[in-house]
């Protein structure tokens, strides 16, 4: 969540930044009940300080009465004990109201990022060509050509938003999978396999509740009484993983990756942008995350972006990147540079990527600090993430940019040793 401390001491430049993402009069509200809450508490804290100093002294003067053989002062009577016992169910009160409203409001989205939707996106780079294809194809008819995805018993084994890869499209599948393993191992992140069931703790930290409680799929309260949620990313487990840390300095910037399939609510469209393997209730994705000192986290932003474009541009396909404006990169993040794909039957890019920062937002969270060496004071680390990558984009992406006029679809050279195959032809 947001430094109180910053929201104290410049609440302008707190509500000019979120004004990019909010509307400006739900921005000044919220941050009034913040600082109206942080006053509370405040005056509380030092109401009972002040109390239970009084108390200290009261006992004291008490014990050396009665050493000195005098007459001590009587204690304080039952009542006023339980005056501070409300006064500090009163703090806690207000610091979980205050927590509360702190954990709605979105990150403060960098300097280089403007306001608006998808509309104020800006392309940044653009990397080859799009293919030549006189008649386009789209993935699903070629995928059913090829004999790769069964849609139909996909829905009848999950229900709407649900595929199953068959033959070639399972082992085309597995290939990306093992390669993308390969190739981030190359790049010195660290392999993680974490739990696919998560506590609801880990998708605070994230950022992803209370916001975005409903997106995901929750285990009942009988099955699951301290809350349990299917992850629908491995971002939310490799950051939960270290919750409550303090992180070796000496090994920041820290690296990991993992392989999870992703669950989602979200709904599986039908019109041709969101068809097949585009969108569904589960996917496969390799999900990259750093953790970082705070002077570290602009070139490992940097880092992350070329990493993932490298991917992409091995693959041999086209694409371009872009930087999100606000209101279209998650609220955890202050800035996100997605890696788009060019699918031929639609005329348009699609994300295999999102690379973001986070700043210290999902530090704070989620309780992650380092300590400066010889130091004794903690401070929160940076947090950046990116799929590296998701593979049911880059499937139809292959499958469509790589069509060939005999039906076919060429294989990428760096998964025909893992696939036995250079081509895919159709099923006779």
């Amino acid at each position: 969540m947001l430094d109180m401390e910053l929201i104290r001491k410049d609440r302008e430049a707190v509500a000019t930044a979120l004004a990019k993402r909010l509307d400006p009069a739900e921005v000044n509200r919220a941050l009034d009940e913040i600082q109206r809450l942080d006053q509370e508490r405040r005056a509380l804290i030092t109401e009972i300080d002040a109390e239970r100093q009084r108390r200290k002294a009261e006992a004291r003067a008490y014990a050396e009465a009665k050493r000195s053989g005098g007459t001590p002062e009587p204690v304080a009577p039952e009542a006023e004990r339980k005056q501070l016992a409300e006064l500090e169910s009163q703090l806690d009160e207000v610091q979980s109201r205050l927590r509360s409203t702190m954990s709605e409001l979105p990150n403060l989205p960098a300097d280089d990022v403007v306001a608006g939707g998808k509309e104020a996106n800006q392309v940044v780079r653009t990397f080859g060509e799009p293919p030549a294809i006189e008649k386009v194809r789209d993935h699903v008819e070629l995928s059913k050509a090829l004999g790769l995805v069964d849609h139909e018993r996909g829905v009848k084994l999950g229900g709407s938003g649900f595929w199953m890869y068959t033959g070639m499209g399972a082992r085309l599948e597995w290939a990306l999978v093992n390669w993308l393993i390969e190739q981030n191992i190359q790049a010195g992140y660290e392999f993680l396999l974490p739990p696919h069931l998560l506590l609801d703790s880990a998708g605070f930290a994230a950022g992803q509740f209370p916001k975005f409680y409903d997106d995901v799929y929750h285990l009942d309260k009988q099955s699951a009484p301290r809350g349990q949620f299917l992850l629908p990313t491995a971002e939310t487990a490799i950051l939960g993983a270290f919750q409550d840390e303090i992180l070796e300095t000496a090994r920041l910037p820290m690296k990991a990756f993992a392989y999870t399939p992703c669950y989602r609510r979200e709904a599986a469209g039908s019109h041709s942008d969101e068809r097949g393997t585009v969108r569904g209730h589960q996917f496969n994705k390799v999900e990259v995350f750093q953790f970082t000192l705070p002077e570290q986290a602009d070139s490992a932003l940097a880092e992350m972006v070329g990493h993932v474009e490298s991917l992409v541009g091995k693959l041999g396909l086209h694409f371009q990147t872009s930087l999100l404006a606000a209101g279209d990169a998650s609220a955890a993040m202050r800035k996100t540079l997605d890696v788009e794909v060019w699918m031929p039957s639609m005329g348009k890019y699609k994300e295999v990527s999102s690379v973001s920062w986070g700043g210290d937002y999902q530090a704070r969270r989620a309780a992650i600090r380092y300590r400066e060496p010889g130091g004794k004071q903690t401070r929160f680390v940076h947090t950046l993430n990116g799929s590296a990558l998701a593979t049911s984009r880059l499937f139809p992406a292959i499958l469509e940019q790589f069509q060939q006029a005999d039906g076919s679809v060429l294989v990428p050279e760096v998964l025909r040793d893992k696939l036995g195959a250079d081509r895919l032809t159709p099923v006779r």
